[in-house]
């Protein structure tokens, strides 16, 4: 069973029916007692980094994500949240993965970025097999992770940033997979391969 968290940022709809259209056994919850019994967690997000982290806190969900061992999926905002913070609202994350959020500069490029983007480069790693650095992924957003060591795959958007990245039990991808056709299908199905090797 994966657990989609349900934390009124997500985009729950979209990323439910991918689950459903792939066969996934899945449920939508904040219950950590359901999260513990699930064998994985997809994270995702989306809106303003400060309101996500009130809305994690309100739900006890805080605690549970900078503790818990299964295996953790986090999707656009629900990635950017992995990080130890961002320049939106000058907002602390969850401090996983390290880095700060910044904006993309709106002078050089149109913010937000919006649309379809392919990777600049990718390393090989399970979460990312099948794809490669001409795979054309959908992103919607502002804001945007430094590439650093937790980085697997970035794309160029006025400057360098990440779009893949994995930390201990987490992963994150910036684009949105459930809106990212055959590719970001490959991805979701990656991910569902290595929860089955991890159990």
């Amino acid at each position: 069973m994966i657990s989609i968290i349900d934390y009124k940022a997500g985009n729950l709809a979209s990323v439910s029916n991918a689950l459903e259209r792939m066969g996934v056994n899945f449920q939508v919850t904040y219950d950590t007692t359901k999260l513990d019994n699930s064998d994985a967690i997809i994270f995702p997000g989306v809106g303003h980094a400060q309101s996500a982290m009130h809305a994690l806190d309100e739900r006890n969900l805080i605690d549970w994500l900078k503790t818990t061992k299964k295996p953790v999926l986090g999707i656009c905002l629900g990635m950017q949240l992995l990080y130890e913070s961002s320049e939106e609202g000058n907002t602390e994350g969850l401090g996983i993965i390290h880095g700060r959020l910044r904006k993309f500069d709106d002078k050089a490029v149109k913010v937000p970025h919006l649309g379809w983007n392919d990777f600049a480069e990718l390393s090989d790693h399970p979460i990312t097999a099948g794809l490669g650095t001409h795979s054309m992924m959908y992103y919607v957003h502002s804001y945007y992770a430094p590439v650093n060591e937790s980085t697997l795959a970035y794309c160029h958007y006025e400057i360098p940033f990440a779009s893949v990245v994995a930390k201990d039990n987490f992963w994150g991808v910036q684009f949105h997979p459930e809106k990212s056709g055959h590719n970001g299908e490959i991805l979701l199905k990656n991910y569902i391969e290595l929860i089955q090797k991890l159990k």
